[in-house]
């Protein structure tokens, strides 16, 4: 547990490099989203598939876009198609100083040890399995193409998944829980988000657990509405408690429909 976004209290065990032990059994299904799936998005995925939740990520914006020389100049890639790898020795062989010294570099080189490449919200094929992902770390689980939670790290980026599902209209009629923590763009609140975004996806999961125990294993994993009602009624609850935990890290929910 996190206390005033700083301080730890934690029953977890966990070993020097960050990973948890594995408790097995039931785990929500994750899924975190920033604008360009390359910090706030990544240090979350990477702090889930830590404590062995099943977690892919995206970005919602038209372009990966990291900084450059100036703000007039940025670096852009496209979604999809331009691994971490790629980015890192682009930049590297263009500013090794200048993306060392404010963090490029390291940030890429965390990513390419998650997956791939920065995917797209609006171009992931909800329901379609993920085969190609294999090697990504958390994809355990997500093989179905399906996510119980979805976490953004800033406002705009929960507008843009919200209205997206609604475009889509809801084929799979499959409850989703939309939380934004709002986090700041910059590695030391991304590195303080993504253990918010830990503490709050134990919470939820603890109490997903109760409630499955409650309605039936084989009932509650066909994610049906009837099924999930008496957990999705206690995510509000759920999600103020986190907040006195976390007050620095403003959150918003809503229930949406894949």
């Amino acid at each position: 547990m996190e206390v005033a976004n700083g301080s730890t209290a934690t029953t977890a065990t966990t070993t020097v490099n960050g990973e948890r032990e594995d408790p097995g059994g039931f785990k929500l299904k994750f899924c975190t989203v920033c604008a360009s799936n390359q910090n706030r998005s990544m240090e979350a995925h990477l702090r889930l598939s830590q404590a062995h939740y099943p977690v892919i990520s995206f970005g919602t914006g038209s372009l990966v876009r990291l900084p450059g020389p100036s703000v007039s100049e940025p670096n852009v890639y496209p979604f999809n198609k331009v691994s971490y790898d790629k980015i890192y020795k682009d930049l590297h062989e263009k500013d090794p100083k200048l993306y060392t010294a404010n963090g490029l570099l390291n940030m890429l080189g965390r990513n390419r040890q998650v997956k791939w490449g920065p995917e797209r919200w609006q171009d992931w094929q909800i329901g379609i399995p993920r085969t190609d992902h294999s090697s990504d770390r958390g994809s355990n689980g997500t093989e179905g193409g399906v996510v119980d939670v979805v976490f953004t790290c800033e406002e705009r980026c929960w507008d843009a998944v919200i209205d997206d599902l609604l475009n889509r209209g809801s084929p799979l009629n499959r409850p989703v829980h939309v939380i934004n923590v709002d986090i700041k763009d910059n590695h030391e609140e991304a590195s303080i988000g993504g253990r918010g975004i830990l503490d709050l996806a134990d919470s939820l999961n603890n109490a997903a657990k109760e409630e499955r125990e409650n309605v039936g294993p084989v009932a509650f994993d066909m994610a049906s509405a009837a099924s999930r009602t008496s957990f999705d009624e206690r995510v509000p609850e759920i999600i103020g408690e986190w907040q006195e935990r976390w007050p620095n890290l403003p959150a918003t929910w809503t229930l949406a429909w894949f």
